[in-house]
Formats: structure tokens, sequence, C-alpha cells
């Protein structure tokens, strides 16, 4: 294996969370609750601004990394799983650091992601680009940063 070849699977696969062989979707978006949770304890009031950052550049980095590898795992592999570590953290931005949102978070974006409402379905199963892997999960992570915001404007007191 080549370099290039092994730090798109690298990428691709969250740090290797994408090989494990039981809902690897779900430990995907695990790595970006982790992750978040080290982003906050080190730097906590730039968190928002550097998850932003992180977003962007992972999913450049992920587009380039399904270049490499949909050629020998084919289209939308469940090995690439850094769409779910993406689509996390786009749930979790400008969130009140609290356990509970977090958690919900993650609950809700593997529900968008698992369910595909609302469009999802049909960018996942007619657009066949290696950013529509990232796109599918981007979207997910939008409704359900919506619907997190929602729950956390009417229901926190």
């Amino acid at each position: 294996m080549n370099t290039k070849s092994f730090l798109a699977k690298a990428i691709g696969t969250s740090f290797g969370a994408g090989y494990l062989p039981v809902a690897p979707g779900t430990f995907g978006a695990l790595v970006g609750v982790l992750l978040y949770y080290c982003l906050h304890f080190f730097i906590p009031e730039s968190l928002n601004s550097i998850l932003l950052i992180l977003i962007v550049i992972f999913t450049l980095l992920g587009t380039w990394a399904c270049q490499i590898v949909l050629k020998e795992w084919g289209h939308d592999p469940s090995k690439i799983v850094l769409d779910e570590t993406i689509g996390v953290w786009i749930t979790l931005l400008f969130i009140p650091y609290n356990h509970w949102y977090i958690w919900l978070a993650f609950g809700l974006f593997r529900l968008f992601d698992i369910w595909k409402p609302l469009g999802i379905k049909a960018i996942d199963e007619k657009m066949k680009s290696t950013f529509s892997v990232m796109l599918d999960d981007i979207i997910a992570g939008i409704y359900a940063a919506i619907v997190l915001q929602a729950i956390i404007y009417f229901f926190s007191y």
C-alpha cells in the first residue's frame, strides 16, 4: 500500500473506526463526540471556531480520500466514516456545553443519518460523486442541529 492510499484510508475511516465490524457509522460519529470533548478540554473558549475550521478541512480531506479509496472499495463503502464524524460535529456546533446535549446531538445525528429524510436519501442514492459521500451526512448533521437547537431553545430552563 502506498503512502497516499494509506493516508486516504486513515482519514476516510476516521483513523481506523471504519474498520470496526459492527456499526462503523456509529463509531465514526463517536469519534466526533470524543474529539469534541478533547477540544472542549483544551480550548473551550475557541471550540466553535475550531470545530468550523475542522469541518471545512476534513470535508475537503474526506472528499479527497474518497477519490482515492472508492476505486478500491466502491461508492460509499461502510468503512468510510469520516462523514459521520463531520456530521456529528455539525450537530454539536453552537450548543451549550452540557453532557445531555452532547449525547442528544449524537443520537439525533445518528437518527437522521440512518433514517435519511427530506432529500438525504435521494442524495445518497442518486448522486454518485466523491463529495456526495460527505454531503448526505452533512445534511443529516444540519437537520439534527436544527432539531437540537429547537429542543434547547424550547425546553431549557
